[in-house]
């Protein structure tokens, strides 16, 4: 007899890839099969997965990008999207089927739906997607990563957290070297959206700090593509050591070895620095929908363990006034650290697998 399947579909983001991977991960490890339906941008994610984790790549269909011509196709896509995942689910039919947001998590629910197949999803922010809201009063179980989370009438939410990968977990909890007079790091991670005006504003805010705190720092940036010449340029023009690349592969170590962690306020950033337990600058995304990122930083910020700026107030002089305040002084800074760590969910996986096998005990609807 085959191994049971988990069926799971994510794309678009970090946000939605990690928390997939932590969980294919964990079912794995317990015998389970598992199957991945990503799109074009969710598989750039997807190198961290196990190598016995089946991944399959659809085809986007979204009405908020292209023209009227593109709009036009996005039914018919989504229905043939939904045909053939009905198709592939018949012929090797999943315990469960869990998705994480994004376009691939469409046709997966909506054949499961179909076929009466257990069905959850799992968001990671503190205000559901587009998508994750559309299903969410139609599945078994809304997993939530924040909570308490924003939830339609009619579904059912449940706290999990959010799981974070194994190589995070790896350095769950890592001694924080507080602000010193020694070689100090700070990690600047903008995210797959939006990560320009971070370019543009942190190496001049790194370049203003006194010169006694700038001779001490080097600083690994996470910046698009396109800006990576410019940004790199811009460090070297203040005699900044800086490494500056698209995608960082080993994110959970240089963020356990950094003294201060500047990011957008994603739902995995956000997992990540409360389990490693990093203090953070915080500046959230403003056209995230439903501004969900504020909402995901607001605990870190209530409890001390991260300072915010509204993308709105994010100024050269502001940053730097700000990473002033945590490097100068390195009690706050390490009582920030430690704040970070106790709002983490290291055990997130594990409420989110528990709540997988159940939904299997229960099996087909009635």
């Amino acid at each position: 007899m085959k191994p049971p399947l988990l069926m799971m579909a994510a794309g678009g983001t970090g946000g939605h890839m990690f928390p997939a991977q932590a969980l294919a991960e964990a079912m794995l490890q317990r015998g389970w099969r598992v199957r991945l339906s990503t799109d074009a941008r969710g598989a750039r994610y997807t190198g961290g997965f196990p190598h016995s984790t089946e991944i399959t790549e659809v085809q986007s269909a979204t009405f908020a990008r292209g023209g009227l011509a593109a709009k036009a196709l996005v039914v018919p896509r989504i229905a043939a999207g939904v045909v053939g995942a009905a198709w592939s689910m018949r012929r090797d039919r999943p315990a469960v089927v869990v998705g994480f947001g994004g376009y691939p998590s469409i046709p997966a629910l909506s054949a499961a739906g179909l076929l009466k197949l257990p069905r959850m999803i799992h968001e990671q922010n503190g205000v559901l997607g587009r998508v994750n809201q559309r299903f969410a009063p139609r599945v078994a179980q809304v997993a939530c990563g924040v909570w308490p989370t924003d939830l339609p009438e009619g579904a059912n939410g449940v706290p999990v957290g959010n799981p974070v990968r194994a190589a995070v977990l790896a350095r769950g909890g890592a001694a924080y070297i507080p602000p010193g007079d020694y070689p100090m790091s700070i990690l600047v991670m903008g995210g797959s959206q939006g990560a320009r005006i971070l370019s543009d504003i942190v190496p001049d805010a790194i370049g203003a700090l006194p010169d006694a705190l700038r001779a001490h720092l080097r600083v690994a940036h996470q910046a698009r593509a396109e800006d990576g010449d410019r940004v790199s340029a811009a460090y070297a023009a203040h005699g900044i050591p800086a490494e500056v690349q698209p995608f960082f592969h080993d994110v959970p170590r240089r963020m356990s070895e950094a003294q201060l962690v500047i990011s957008r306020a994603g739902a995995s950033s956000i997992a990540d620095l409360t389990v490693i337990g990093r203090p953070s600058i915080l500046i959230p995304y403003a056209a995230a929908a439903g501004d969900h990122q504020t909402a995901n930083a607001r605990g870190l910020v209530e409890a001390g363990a991260a300072t915010l700026i509204p993308e709105s107030k994010l100024t050269v002089d502001a940053l730097s006034d700000q990473i002033s305040l945590i490097m100068a002084h390195p009690r706050a800074a390490a009582q920030m650290a430690h704040a970070a760590l106790e709002l983490g969910v290291p055990d997130a996986t594990e409420r989110l697998v528990a709540l997988v096998e159940k939904l299997a005990e229960r099996g087909p609807w009635k």
